[in-house]
């Protein structure tokens, strides 16, 4: 099987899933109209092109979405400053674009590409923000205390230039080891001074969650390798310390925005993860660990549980991660209205919360920015809250459709790779486990897949060894029996 294999079973399953595979002609033509036409520039726009922003993203990522930027207060607090991709410019309401972009609802990245919510033509080039180009943004101007709490934010539009787009890898390396090689650090004088600052600050930001029951965990998932156009492994694409502080920037930002549509008597799209409904078995894996929970949803009380087994058995950690990630659910949108209570994130600890950083690749960011900018701009809200409350049950159901096409597709690419090991004897941790079936995952390499055989007993956290009974690539299905 190669990548076009992997591409055409890709479309199909989008297709069956009901996501819209290609773009419309007429989507097509308006993102060409854009390029010779150029963003709509409108209202109060600041010039802040001189500070020194930079991204930090995947080594292969193109729709750069964000950049930051930060500055040290003389009373201890820190001003950070962080940029969205003005896609709304770009993509007005009505139009082939939104249009598309309502229905997928967001970008779908799979083993055979990445199957954009918006055309390349905006995503990856107009409205990402890369490196040297001037590009229109709204910006989330915040300041953060030394406890790490965002105390007060405005937002604003501006017009601002990557300094530097830098990678994951390369900045995690960076922070452990000056050093280590990091592209633009000669040629971009404050960039040191900036990483540094912004390593202590997501420091302060994480503390400060954390402190309200925000979980802490390490998750490890798969990321397809290629090598001349065929699939050749399935390596470890691991969290690190760039990743962990690029994620504390963004749910500053993030909330900061949700709050400011509530001061703006705005409604507003809300990103919440709801209490877990198997509490139980969570209490049952903390248990078997030597610790103890509460009977009732705690997650502050989890969190402690997970620090203290990651001091204990860091090797392990891992696998308590992706099992207790399984066992608290998916996240879900929900419409809020003006003055209404919102729904707390189980996992954040945050109760104003909303996706507003990814407008490339989400529909919810991009509607966000449109009630942003209407706000701005002194205009009614361009959406009701019952379009809202559309919207958002409308993202959710698609979320859950692009993970499972994602996983249709890897699965199918493991398959591939497990066709010459079957009757093998693999070690696994128990997934999922539930009336459509038990599922594991190896432990190399990271493969999932169901087991159809003496999975009687086996439940979510549990350690177990497998053997390779069959695969279909196809289908996307790996089957196993328990091995006593």
């Amino acid at each position: 099987m190669t990548v076009d294999d992997l591409h055409r079973l890709a479309e199909e399953a989008l297709r069956e899933r009901g996501f819209l595979s290609r773009f419309s002609p007429a989507a097509h033509a308006q993102a060409e109209d854009c390029r010779r036409s150029g963003p709509r520039r409108e209202g109060d726009v600041r010039d802040l092109r001189q500070l020194a922003w930079f991204s930090i993203d995947n080594d292969d990522t193109r729709d750069l979405d964000q950049l930051s930027v930060a500055q040290a207060l003389p009373d201890g607090a820190v001003r950070l400053l962080v940029a969205v991709a003005d896609v709304e410019a770009f993509v007005p309401a009505g139009s082939a674009l939104d249009a598309h972009a309502a229905h997928n609802t967001t970008s779908v990245y799979t083993a055979a590409g990445v199957y954009p919510m918006l055309p390349q033509t905006l995503s990856t080039d107009l409205s990402s923000l890369h490196e040297g180009q001037e590009r229109l943004a709204v910006v989330a101007d915040m300041r953060v205390e030394a406890d790490g709490e965002v105390s007060d934010a405005s937002l604003y539009a501006a017009v601002v230039v990557n300094r530097a787009q830098l990678t994951y890898d390369a900045v995690s390396a960076w922070l452990a080891d000056a050093s280590s090689p990091l592209p633009r650090l000669a040629a971009v004088p404050q960039l040191a001074e900036q990483l540094r600052l912004h390593d202590a600050l997501a420091a302060r930001l994480a503390g400060w969650r954390q402190q309200r029951g925000a979980l802490n965990m390490s998750t490890v998932s798969a990321r397809p390798v290629f090598a001349d156009g065929r699939l050749v492994d399935l390596r470890a694409d691991t969290k690190n310390r760039a990743k962990d502080l690029i994620a504390e920037l963004m749910i500053a930002a993030n909330g900061a925005t949700a709050r400011f549509l509530q001061r703006q008597g705005f409604p507003s799209l809300r990103r919440f993860l709801r209490a877990p409904q198997r509490w139980d078995r969570i209490e049952a894996l903390a248990a078997l660990h030597g610790g103890q929970l509460p009977d009732e949803p705690d997650a502050a009380a989890l969190d402690r549980f997970l620090r203290a087994r990651r001091q204990d058995d860091p090797a392990g950690f891992a696998d308590l991660s992706l099992a207790v990630v399984k066992l608290l659910g998916a996240g879900e949108y929900l419409a809020a209205a003006p003055g209404r209570a919102a729904q707390d994130h189980f996992g954040l600890a945050l109760h104003d919360y909303a996706h507003t950083t990814a407008p490339n690749r989400r529909f919810p960011d991009l509607v966000m920015q449109r009630l942003v900018k209407a706000a701005l701009a002194g205009d009614p809200p361009p959406y009701t809250v019952d379009a809202l409350d559309a919207i958002a049950r409308h993202c959710t159901e698609q979320e859950g459709r692009a993970n499972a096409v994602e996983r249709q597709v890897l699965k199918a690419a493991a398959a591939l790779l497990l066709h010459a090991r079957i009757g093998e004897v693999f070690e696994a941790v128990v997934t999922g486990a539930a009336r459509k079936g038990t599922f594991v995952r190896l432990h190399q390499p990271l493969i999932e897949g169901r087991v159809v055989r003496g999975f009687e007993g086996l439940d979510v956290g549990d350690r177990t060894r497998v053997r390779l009974l069959a695969i279909d690539p196809r289908h996307g299905h790996i089957d196993f029996e328990r091995v006593a």
